[in-house]
């Protein structure tokens, strides 16, 4: 079985252009996450996905594999799916590392490519990260992911979920990790199928799947990420690389 990582940069992002360039201790955003994923065991190939020329170029004159794909696509799911279609016909799996991830964890991503190497009857897998009572899971920025006992996505959401009607429960809140997998036939489907009323409520992709009647796995993983979202969030992120 052969598996690649297929990181999406888009350049004319709403609240960051640009950002994949940006400098993180004087090196591209984009550089630093193609880096990583590069020393991940278990990986057959990795490459870039933008629609931008200066992306490519930089990518390209750094050495890693990159493609072109058209301006007019609407996710970096669509973005990896262009790319599985048209140049990964020999592969089977296919990660999507989102370009904006310079501390994604690269246990996590073996972890998600062993997991289809063990379950031939997963399609479609993300990770979760369990929240600490510190943690503002009522942000509606941070999505929350609820699942069964067979770690079966149930539901994600902006809102907190589940709702807790007696205050004196403990519960246990999880955050969604962007990071998805996703057997090359299923993210090609995926791609083509017409976005759902709960996707469209919730801005989130992932409830297409559901609405779809598909099994999306979840992996827990140790570590939360911070991703590269607007300007402010570049110190942040240099001090955690820093440390």
């Amino acid at each position: 079985m052969k598996t690649a990582v297929i990181i999406p940069a888009r350049y004319a992002s709403t609240r960051f252009p640009g950002k994949p360039l940006i400098l993180i201790k004087g090196k591209p955003l984009v550089l630093h996450v193609v880096e990583k994923v590069a020393k991940c065991k278990g990986i057959d190939f990795v490459a870039v996905a933008t629609d931008n020329k200066k992306i490519f170029d930089t990518v390209k004159n750094a050495g890693f594999n990159v493609y072109m794909t058209p301006v007019d696509l609407k996710s970096g799911t669509d973005r990896v799916a262009f790319v599985a279609k048209k140049y990964l016909k020999n592969f089977d799996v296919v990660i999507n590392v989102q370009g904006d991830e310079p501390l994604i964890d690269k246990k996590l991503v073996e972890k998600m490519a062993l997991m289809f190497k063990k379950d031939r009857t997963v399609e479609y897998l993300t990770a979760a990260y369990k929240m600490s009572q510190s943690d503002d899971y009522k942000n509606p920025n941070t999505v929350k992911v609820i699942f069964d006992k067979n770690m079966n996505a149930l539901y994600f959401s902006r809102f907190p979920v589940p709702y807790m009607r007696d205050e004196n429960l403990k519960i246990d809140y999880y955050k969604h990790i962007g990071v998805y997998g996703y057997r090359r036939d299923f993210v090609i489907w995926f791609a083509k199928t017409k976005q759902t009323s709960l996707e469209q409520a919730e801005s989130l992709e992932q409830l297409r799947a559901l609405e779809n009647g598909k099994k999306i796995k979840i992996i827990i993983t140790d570590k939360d990420f911070k991703d590269v979202n607007v300007p402010a969030d570049v110190a942040g992120v240099e001090k955690l690389l820093n440390n």
